[in-house]
């Protein structure tokens, strides 16, 4: 008999639970009143979103002259800021369609924090493009609409085409996987019910779900066929918004290494945004007990990998723009490392790059507030490789004289931190209202992955070794 034995796997659901006790706890704050932390928190975001309407009602009203674009520089801050919600908007999807085709039991206890991360980024993303329009009243005029438009088609060379088509399609499929996933966790919360409204609203939401055998079995065949339908969503949706860029003639923007380079640095972006929403979320809403230090650990493997490809795109950039030969090309990498937004680049590089690389320890990946740390500088790190992309490659074209700085105005960084206000007000609601954790598919590994039964597989372990 071989003397390597395999090590259990940590428990998902700790603290010795029974399924009564999973339902009170996840159904708490949604029964109860919301705690000083959760006002607080709203209170903020309000403020934000308040700004965030006072800055576009402001652009709208006066033109996009108020934002700090000129000559040079037609793309900054606003579809940086688009791409990063976007790409934020990438580990939803991710988690609950990819995961649940690989049948992995850990997305249980995050999947729908995440799934609703998606919706509420992806609106933060649209809302720039529709913003970056300037005429926001015919944004409807991408859409493929000719009859009624006599001889107004849509251009189907355009990137905002494609952008209108990849991202309403993300969003849809998302939102529809979202919603049929929560049906059985609102069917619970109406049979728990102590007020008629509350009654009435979740019988509404649940959709006459009874929990009959006929209900599992069509609830797991719509999970499954959409979750095959989203999972290349994920990888396309991106690829998509990559073309913007590799589709044109700019130095620095047409290579082919974008679109595989922008889908690992999105899940690099979105794990991470997942990870600071579910740090917040286990110890506001106390699920220490259901998002344990094993999820926390699996999604910063995830970050390291994910990092680790976006170092390796970074290095593969410098050198197809020194092996094509083309001096323009060149320049342009050599420019963002060296010129005037080198603080930028090199702000990139750290905290996309090397900082990471601190999660190959254990005792790292596995420390709550390194982690919080990290999944911040992960981010802004993210916002600037966007930033850096767009702005160094179109501030210095061929002709010296059309050479120009870009500095935004108080009005675009009012939209961009008024954004997080759009992000955060519509999840806390989520947090208040909705089941944050999957209670109904939570249950299912009730018997295979508890502390309770952990501790029993140890001691049948023990005792096999030792008659053994």
């Amino acid at each position: 008999m071989s003397n390597v034995e395999s090590a259990l796997r940590p428990a998902l659901i700790t603290g010795d639970k029974t399924m009564h006790q999973i339902t009170e706890d996840i159904c708490r704050p949604i029964e109860g009143k919301a705690n000083k932390y959760w006002w607080m928190a709203f209170s903020v975001s309000c403020a934000a979103l308040l700004w965030w309407i006072i800055c576009v009602s402001y652009t709208v009203g006066t033109g996009l002259g108020v934002w700090g674009l000129n000559k040079t520089v037609g793309w900054a801050w606003d579809i940086t800021n688009f791409v990063w919600w976007v790409g934020i908007g990438h580990a939803g999807t991710l988690i609950s369609a990819i995961l649940l085709l690989f049948r992995q039991k850990w997305r249980l206890s995050i999947n729908r924090s995440a799934e609703a991360m998606t919706i509420f980024a992806v609106i933060c993303a649209a809302s720039f493009i529709v913003a970056h329009m300037g005429r926001p009243w015919v944004a409807y005029w991408p859409l493929p609409l000719a009859n009624q438009f006599g001889s107004l088609w849509v251009n189907f060379n355009s990137p905002l085409v494609w952008d209108v088509f990849a991202i309403s399609t993300y969003f849809s499929v998302s939102l529809v996987f979202w919603y049929s996933g929560l049906l059985p966790d609102f069917a619970v919360i109406r049979d728990r019910a102590k007020t008629k409204s509350m009654k009435f609203w979740y019988t509404l939401l649940s959709f006459g779900w009874s929990g009959t055998a006929k209900n599992w079995q069509r609830f797991e065949e719509m999970s499954l066929v959409l979750a095959g339908l989203s999972t290349p969503l994920v990888l396309s949706v991106h690829s998509v918004v990559s073309m913007d860029f590799a589709t044109s003639i700019i130095p620095g923007w047409h290579t082919t290494i974008f679109p595989p380079y922008f889908v690992a640095g999105a899940i690099f972006s979105g794990f991470a945004m997942v990870q600071t929403l579910l740090i917040i979320v286990r110890k506001v809403l106390g699920m220490e007990d259901y998002i344990t230090m094993y999820h926390i650990d699996m999604m910063n493997r995830i970050i390291v990998v994910t990092g680790s490809i976006v170092g390796v795109a970074y290095i593969t950039e410098f050198f197809i723009a020194w092996y094509s030969g083309v001096e323009y090309e060149s320049y342009a990498f050599i420019n963002r490392a060296t010129g005037p937004y080198w603080w930028a680049y090199w702000s990139m590089m750290t905290c996309n790059v090397i900082s990471p690389q601190l999660f190959w320890s254990a005792k790292l990946r596995r420390n709550l507030t390194f982690t919080f740390f990290m999944s911040i500088i992960v981010n802004i790190g993210m916002w600037f490789e966007r930033f850096v992309i767009i702005v160094t490659s179109l501030h210095r074209d061929y002709v010296p004289s059309s050479w120009a700085m870009f500095s935004p105005t108080w009005v675009e960084m009012g939209i961009f931190i008024g954004s997080l206000g759009l992000f955060f007000v519509p999840f806390l609601l989520f947090t208040r209202f909705f089941p944050v954790i999957a209670m109904s598919e939570l249950k299912t590994i009730f018997h295979s992955s508890t502390s309770q039964v952990k501790k029993q597989q140890a001691e049948s372990k023990k005792g096999d070794l030792v008659n053994g």
